[in-house]
């Protein structure tokens, strides 16, 4: 049986939503081609000659295994385990990245502000990424505007949720968190009571749980899918 989204019953008044900036917010699709086109200079650089599979190949286990660092995985994969060549090939950087929101995302954040509900940012980003969001008009929407960069927790750590939770003045039992991970978002957010939703999309958007504490209230491909699971999660008209 096929579903584009599926549900677990969760009786209680949410309050709140959490967004992931990557992956939700941002598509990422041009960010993460750069990286994989330095990815593989960087080791061509050093000798080591990647194919299209190989490269697929060292993404797919990367996801799979859950590495904290899907980047530093691929690149420790593909160089064999050498860390001279490991540690070279991992200084590339992204800075200067376009950011690239979501078609449907800002429509979709305004009903839920509009439905008061109170909306909040849980994502590994430096704190540019505030600036960004108020380039594309929706940087007042949210109630919680704090990132990684700005206090220094990073997911999947706990911190990081509960200090949004505390800005918002909610328990982690009223939010919805949204993210495109299943270790960085969904574990942490169904392990503090949180009701989870999965945006399958990007690098990770085969990741798979490994257990039923890291399987989402609901799944998701696309805004409009997720303007529904939305609606029957928090009892709102979006």
């Amino acid at each position: 049986m096929s579903t584009s989204f599926r549900y677990h019953t969760r009786p209680m008044t949410i309050k709140a939503v959490l967004f992931d900036v990557g992956g939700p917010l941002d598509t990422e699709v041009q960010a993460e081609a750069l990286i994989d086109s330095q990815i593989r200079a960087g080791l061509e650089a050093a000798g080591v000659r990647v194919s299209d599979d190989a490269f697929r190949e060292a993404n797919g286990w990367a996801v799979a295994s859950f590495a904290p660092d899907a980047y530093g995985a691929i690149i420790w994969r593909l160089c064999g385990g050498d860390e001279r060549i490991a540690r070279e090939v991992r200084m590339f950087s992204s800075l200067g990245r376009v950011f690239e929101l979501r078609e449907g995302m800002p429509a979709l954040l305004q009903s839920l502000h509009d439905a008061g509900l109170k909306l909040g940012l849980a994502a590994n980003q430096p704190p540019r990424v505030i600036e960004q969001l108020e380039e594309f008009g929706i940087g007042h929407l949210f109630h919680h505007r704090e990132v990684s960069g700005h206090h220094g927790y990073r997911k999947p750590d706990v911190r990081l949720f509960l200090r949004a939770c505390e800005d918002l003045n909610v328990d982690p039992a009223e939010c919805v968190m949204v993210g495109d991970r299943v270790d960085n978002d969904i574990f942490p957010a169904r392990r503090l009571g949180m009701t989870a939703v999965l945006f399958r999309t990007g690098r990770h958007i085969n990741q798979q749980p490994r257990s039923f504490e890291e399987v989402p209230h609901a799944e998701v491909h696309n805004v409009d899918e997720l303007r529904s699971a939305l609606t029957r999660l928090t009892g709102k008209t979006l």
